[in-house]
């Protein structure tokens, strides 16, 4: 029972570590390996200085949806994280994790629309942007989509996860 405990706890801090990753850095499209635009800016390599020079990006509907979608993502399997913990101690033994649960299902259920509508808007989002056939999706893109089946597996973990009877 220990075990199970230390992987599930494990997987939930990995999921939530992929997470933030996915929705702060800047990588989810990428051209040349010079240029690339996240959910917050675009930003470019100056080889001169050494260093990125990023701008805001225009702000559309589908970005700004899938900006929310990520940070509620976060802030579900966050949520679901510390009411775990507290569940922990203060749950009768034999009782079920149903919100911790739900919340990670939701977490992985708005990371998966979030993905989803990058991928299918793309080029609406990054409208401005260069070229977009000599670029692709960059590792926070990718990072996301993994964390998907991630979170789902882990919230369904839970759903079936009881504290155990002495």
């Amino acid at each position: 029972m220990a075990y199970l405990l230390m992987f599930v706890i494990l997987l939930h801090l990995i999921t939530l570590a992929m997470l933030f990753i996915a929705t702060m850095e800047k990588s989810w499209w990428v051209w040349d390996g010079l240029e690339n635009s996240d959910l917050w800016y675009n930003c470019r390599f100056d080889n001169f200085t050494g260093t990125w020079l990023c701008s805001s990006t225009k702000e559309t509907e589908w970005l700004q949806a899938v900006q929310v979608l990520m940070i509620v993502s976060v802030v579900f399997s966050s949520v679901s994280f510390l009411v775990f913990l507290g569940q922990l101690f203060t749950m009768s033994k034999g009782g079920l994790f149903y919100f911790t649960g739900l919340c990670q299902v939701f977490a992985g259920l708005t990371a998966l629309s979030a993905a989803l509508i990058y991928t299918l808007h793309h080029k609406e989002i990054l409208q401005d942007s260069r070229e977009l056939t000599s670029g692709h999706f960059g590792y926070c893109f990718i990072l996301t989509w993994v964390c998907v089946p991630l979170l789902l597996c882990s919230g369904i973990i839970y759903l079936h996860l009881r504290k155990k009877k002495k």
